[in-house]
């Protein structure tokens, strides 16, 4: 089984939720026979494949970004000729590129999308995509959300719902680096013993204003790891504040994640906006076994963080909300440590990579032998 991944930004040269998990769906898949590709765009010069954990990476040059939609003239070519060698495509949207893509380079093999969130922010060019979008949606074969609430909630799955299932993010802890003990005692040094801990690009639907906001009110400590469009606005804010208990550390690697993982008291998850669908970092907390505060926005974030169960869920754009819920858990480390055990097990539970990969795994298959099927019996009638 080969299967071609196609998405605006994938590793090296980004490291993102959404790159988060094709990872995990090509390593995961491909401990189950699939091959897979990954096509991508890059600003860079060497456009020669790259072999990233057992899967390739082909990347073809960017030429234009317009609000967030990367486009790349290569890609229509490339596009066609990998199609051309695999047994399913994979899309992951939102990127209207790619729906454009799809169309130009003639895509004739089995399709699925797995819809990764609505598209919330640019409303008037939303509207002029709008057709594109749809003939794309009707177009694929199979449509994948990633949480039954996402499924839920989503006008636009809505009207797809005849051809869309459900499958979750999935991650394998595994493939995490484990944490060496100068490097916890480095990060024990910076941060303290108790902290909350923020990991994520920092984006405007993220929420952390509203994370400064509430922490204004205390003096909980809490770090921030990552950078983005946003973080000279966050950290001007958190200066107008007169906030010292903010620690803004940047983009860090991954032993670094996980280190800070490992100490943290609890995840601080403020996104506000759908834009947010499901949180990888907020699942990783879990994966870590801490409790997490997060707002309630009708997305995924709320099917791995249950209030009461694995942490507590709040009104979004609510900071004085988010401050409470932060100061209970501070002020009870039996609650904290019992949510997070659930949050682990709920992680166990349902949200493996080696059960997205079985269920990716299935699907591929089950698209493979439906088109068989059609072109068996067309070639019947005929």
């Amino acid at each position: 089984m080969r299967v071609l991944h196609f998405y605006k930004d994938y590793f090296p040269d980004s490291i993102g939720g959404v790159e988060q998990v094709i990872r995990q769906m090509c390593v995961g898949t491909g401990r189950l026979g699939v091959t897979n590709e990954v096509l991508t765009l890059t600003r860079g010069k060497d456009l020669g494949p790259i072999d990233f954990e057992g899967h390739t990476v082909r990347r073809v040059p960017l030429d234009i970004n317009i609000a967030s939609n990367g486009i790349s003239f290569a890609a229509f070519g490339e596009l066609k000729r990998r199609a051309a060698a695999c047994d399913v495509v994979h899309y992951h949207f939102p990127w209207p590129f790619m729906d454009l893509a799809h169309f130009v380079a003639g895509v004739d093999k089995p399709t699925l999308v797995t819809y990764h969130s609505d598209i919330v922010r640019q409303k008037m060019l939303l509207r002029l995509y709008k057709p594109l979008k749809h003939r794309f949606l009707q177009n694929v074969d199979t449509i994948v959300a990633t949480s039954p609430n996402y499924l839920a909630s989503s006008a636009v799955l809505d009207r797809y719902r005849a051809k869309t299932r459900t499958i979750t993010y999935g991650l394998d802890k595994s493939i995490y680096p484990l944490p060496e003990p100068a490097r916890l005692d480095k990060w024990r040094a910076c941060a303290g013993d108790k902290f909350f801990l923020f990991v994520g690009v920092l984006r405007y639907y993220k929420g952390l204003h509203i994370l400064l906001d509430a922490v204004a009110s205390n003096n909980y400590p809490v770090v921030i790891v990552g950078a983005g469009p946003i973080e000279q606005e966050l950290k001007a804010h958190a200066a107008r504040l007169g906030l010292h208990n903010v620690m803004f550390v940047g983009a860090l690697d991954e032993a670094d994640k996980v280190a800070l993982l490992t100490l943290c008291y609890a995840v601080a998850f403020p996104s506000h906006l759908r834009s947010e669908a499901f949180g990888i970092s907020l699942l990783e907390g879990a994966m870590y076994g801490k409790p997490m505060i997060s707002s309630e926005i009708g997305t995924g974030t709320s099917y791995i963080n249950v209030d009461q169960e694995t942490g507590l869920v709040v009104p979004p754009s609510d900071p004085q909300a988010f401050a409470e819920a932060m100061r209970t858990l501070w002020d009870d480390p039996a609650l904290a440590r019992a949510m997070g055990e659930r949050a682990e097990s709920r992680y166990r539970q349902l949200f493996t990579a080696e059960a997205m990969a079985s269920s990716y795994n299935a699907l591929y298959h089950e698209l493979v032998a439906r088109r068989t099927l059609v072109r068996t019996e067309g070639a019947q009638a005929v």
